[in-house]
C-alpha cells in the first residue's frame, strides 16, 4: 500500500516475541486480514493482539499509544485498545511495536436500513466521554484535530486526480463552503482522530470496542464525527447527532468537511491496494454530497 513498506511476516513477529517477551512466545500467532493501512496485525493467543508499524511515519504513534491510552481508558465505558507491552526495534525490525488486549467483534458494514440506531447512541456516549476527558501534562496534539483547511492542498490535489470519478463542481463548491465554517472556538479536546468503521468493533450491531488510537490527541472534536458519514444512514446519523453533547451546527458542518477531505485523499492513494477503505471513502463522499 505504501512505498518503502516493510513486509511483516509471522516468522519476524515470533522472533521478536521470543527475544523480548518470551512469556507469550509459545502462544498461537495468526495474521489478521484487515483494512488497516499503517500496521500489520497479528492475533496472539486468545487475549492479545500484536501491532507492528509497516511504515516509518506510523512508528511515532507507538510511544504515544503506550503512554496515553492507559490514561484515557479509565474514563471510558467502551473498551479500547489498551497496550500491555511495548517492544523495541532490533537488527531485524527497525521500529517500536505493541502487544495489546484482544477485543472480540468485527468491523461493521454500511448501514442498510435502521439497524444501527442503538450503535449510534453508543458511539455518541463514547465520543461524549472521550471529549470530556481532561488530563494534565504535555498531551499530544492530534494531526487531524486542527483547522480543517490545513488539508487544503491535499484535498485540491485529490479532487483533480478524481475528475473522472466524482462530481468535481459539487465537491469543490462544498469544500469551499466548509473552509468558511467557523473553527472550534474552545480549548482542544481529546479526539480519536481516525474514527472510521475500520477502527470500531461491533457484535450484534452493538459497539464492542474502539481500536487504533494512532492519530489520537487534542483537537477539534468535529474530526471524530466522520463515523457519521462513513457508517450510518440518515436516521441513525440523526440519532448520533441528537445524542452528542456540546457540539453545535458549525461542528456538524466541520465534521462533513473533515469527512469529505479524508475520503477524497483516501481514494486515489488506496485505489489499487485497499478496496475496503476505498469503499468507505466512496460512501462518505456520496453521503456528504447528497445531504444538505
Amino acid at each position: 500500500m505504501h512505498e518503502n513498506e516493510i513486509k511483516v511476516r509471522e516468522e519476524l513477529v515470533r522472533a521478536l516475541l521470543t527475544h523480548q517477551c518470551p512469556q507469550w512466545a509459545h502462544l498461537p500467532l495468526q495474521s489478521i486480514t484487515s483494512f488497516a493501512t499503517s500496521h500489520a496485525i497479528f492475533r496472539l493467543g486468545d487475549e492479545y493482539v500484536v501491532r507492528l508499524p509497516r511504515i516509518e511515519s506510523a512508528a511515532a504513534s507507538v510511544h504515544k499509544e503506550y503512554a496515553w491510552i492507559p490514561k484515557l481508558a479509565p474514563w471510558l465505558t467502551v473498551p479500547i485498545s489498551e497496550p500491555c507491552f511495548q517492544g523495541k526495534p532490533n537488527g531485524s525490525y527497525p521500529w517500536p511495536w505493541l502487544v495489546g488486549k484482544w477485543h472480540e467483534g468485527h468491523n461493521p458494514d454500511f448501514e442498510k436500513e435502521v439497524e444501527y440506531e442503538l450503535l449510534a447512541q453508543e458511539l455518541a456516549v463514547f465520543l461524549n466521554q472521550l471529549h470530556r476527558i481532561r488530563l494534565t501534562g504535555n498531551e499530544p496534539m492530534a494531526s487531524r484535530g486542527t483547522y480543517v483547511g490545513y488539508l487544503e492542498l491535499e484535498t485540491r490535489k485529490a479532487i483533480q486526480q478524481l475528475q473522472d470519478e466524482v462530481a468535481l463542481a459539487p465537491a469543490i463548491a462544498l469544500w469551499e463552503e466548509f473552509l468558511r465554517v467557523p473553527s472550534w472556538p474552545q480549548e482542544p479536546v481529546w479526539v480519536h482522530g481516525d474514527l472510521l468503521p475500520v477502527n470500531i468493533l461491533v457484535q450484534n450491531n452493538r459497539l464492542g470496542a474502539v481500536i487504533d488510537f494512532a492519530d489520537m490527541g487534542l483537537g477539534d472534536p468535529a474530526c471524530d464525527l466522520i463515523i457519521a458519514w462513513g457508517l450510518l444512514g440518515p436516521s441513525s446519523r440523526k440519532v448520533l447527532r441528537d445524542n452528542l453533547q456540546g457540539l453545535d451546527t458549525a461542528a456538524w458542518k466541520r465534521s462533513k468537511g473533515w469527512a469529505l477531505s479524508i475520503a477524497l485523499i483516501i481514494l486515489p492513494y488506496y485505489k489499487n491496494s485497499n478496496p475496503g477503505l476505498v469503499a468507505i471513502a466512496r460512501r462518505i463522499i456520496e453521503n456528504v454530497l447528497h445531504e444538505s
